[in-house]
């Protein structure tokens, strides 16, 4: 899907498909886009995309439901407003953004092919136009008399021959039956495997702070240090400082 989003005619289909509307036209789209968050966690999304309307749309596609929980699509859609709104210009100006799911199985167990969350006043029902949108796609779901359900058969396809979209059947032909395309996808698994060693490797790497960080800790309280102190000396919380304790079967104090 990275390289076949790397075309922004199939990005324009699939988001035509999903929002209903023939008439979305896409401008510029981005395929693995770091969004930066210098307080907390930043993240890559699939793919970021805007259209004449100047709507944000993050396209996200997921094997496994853990990958799509409801926390995870709203802090994509915290991070796309972070990413978009200029310094000096006013709020009223963020433009509408589309956090949109794609997912291997039935995510929120709606038992529908696509469902569309909007906040609302609890106390009325009233719509709270914020212009912030989720939505789930439930890849699962394959009525092929629908246009949805199609794009949705075509997402399970490895053959061209058998998709209903010619716009996602030319780019995949392209993709697994030229040099170039070949080419193309054999250097996108080169980056996959490189990011995944990656983090891989800053897994590693926190695990082994975290030991070393605990045998500190365990060291300080058996010289008789105060829990507080001991928090402060390896700059973790208290509560964290006295779980470790409790692991090793140390006294507090």
């Amino acid at each position: 899907m990275r390289n076949v989003f790397k075309h922004i005619e199939c990005v324009e289909y699939v988001l035509q498909v999903i929002m209903g509307r023939k008439d979305l036209h896409v401008v510029d789209s981005v395929v693995q886009k770091d969004y930066k968050n210098l307080q907390g966690r930043s993240a890559i999304l699939d793919c970021v995309a805007r259209d004449v309307e100047d709507k944000r749309y993050d396209v996200e596609v997921q094997q496994k439901n853990e990958g799509a929980s409801p926390r995870r699509s709203r802090y994509h859609s915290g991070l796309v407003d972070m990413n978009t709104l200029e310094p000096g210009h006013d709020f009223d100006e963020l433009p509408d953004s589309y956090v949109i799911f794609i997912t291997r199985e039935d995510t929120l167990g709606c038992g529908l092919p696509v469902s569309r969350i909007e906040r609302v006043v609890g106390e009325t029902g009233a719509e709270f136009e914020d212009g912030s949108h989720i939505i789930y796609v439930n890849a699962a779901m394959q009525d092929e008399e629908t246009e949805l359900g199609r794009l949705m058969h075509d997402f399970h396809c490895q053959d061209a021959s058998e998709m209903y979209s010619e716009v996602l059947a030319r780019r995949v032909r392209e993709l697994k039956e030229t040099e170039e395309g070949v080419y193309s996808m054999c250097q996108e698994m080169d980056e996959i495997y490189n990011e995944g060693m990656m983090r891989g490797e800053r897994i590693g790497e926190e695990r082994g702070e975290k030991k070393a960080k605990r045998a500190t800790v365990i060291s300080l309280a058996e010289m008789g240090l105060p829990v507080e102190q001991i928090a402060r000396g390896v700059k973790e919380s208290v509560s964290i400082v006295q779980e470790w304790l409790a692991e090793g079967m140390i006294p507090l104090k």
